[in-house]
């Protein structure tokens, strides 16, 4: 019964990034854009500092939403960042260790995922002494989450819906993320957008439900119990 409700009242879209990178500050100029990993560790770390970017193109999703509940008769409920775990099979990465990390928003979208890679870092493309560059105070905190030290698994960082990031995904433009240490133990590997195995890519899941007082254009697609998207 549960599900069939939120099947009439919900919609799950799910994306995958269309850009993504970590910067090491190990190698503060070079660029990794290319690489079948992403990493969020902590400063002082073997291996040095990293953080990780990632960019949706959440403009399938509100096509999708305005099919099922009409044009603007729907808001977003729930937003969750989907990542797999792996192992750290570069020695450019720290070794896997439990800890915090955070999620933020970033307002600023023009940083470049850049081609380089663990065995080759390229100068073009964002890196680590370019990232404070493409941050600003308008950026907002989507919550701190745990990651337990596994190497395979996923992690689901269901975010807080601040109201720029909020704005930001309805809009149906691009939306950065921005992954960073909360502790001082945190040393994560997960898949990027690169990796070979398209089920394991980053994943936004974005879910709207009507609008309140909308009454909403529920298309045939929705009658299913949950309609997920690539």
């Amino acid at each position: 019964m549960a599900l069939a409700a939120a099947a009439a009242n919900a919609d799950i879209i799910n994306l995958n990034p269309v850009a993504d990178t970590f910067v090491s500050s190990a190698q503060p100029d070079g660029n990794f854009g290319s690489a079948g990993g992403l990493s969020v560790a902590a400063p002082g770390l073997a291996q040095g500092e990293f953080q990780t970017l990632i960019r949706f193109d959440t403009a399938p999703a509100i096509a999708a939403f305005n099919a099922s509940f009409g044009a603007g008769n729907w808001t977003v409920s729930e937003v969750s960042l989907v990542l797999t775990s792996t192992n750290a099979n570069n020695p450019v990465f720290n070794t896997p260790a439990a800890g915090q990390f955070t999620l933020s928003w970033m307002q600023n979208d023009t940083w470049v995922e850049g081609t380089g890679g663990p065995s080759a870092p390229s100068p073009i493309g964002v890196n680590f002494n370019s990232l404070p560059s493409f941050l600003s105070a308008a950026d907002e905190t989507l919550g701190t989450f745990a990651y337990s030290g596994a190497t395979s698994g996923t992690v689901t960082a269901t975010t807080s819906l601040a109201a720029g990031f909020l704005s930001d995904v309805a809009a149906g433009g691009p939306v950065s993320l921005r992954l960073f240490a909360a502790d001082a133990s945190i040393a994560w590997v997960f898949n990027s957008r690169n990796f070979g195995t398209v089920g394991s890519h980053p994943v936004l899941s974005i879910t709207a439900v009507p609008a309140p007082g909308a009454a909403g254009v529920i298309g045939l697609a929705s009658l299913a119990l949950i309609r997920r998207r690539r």
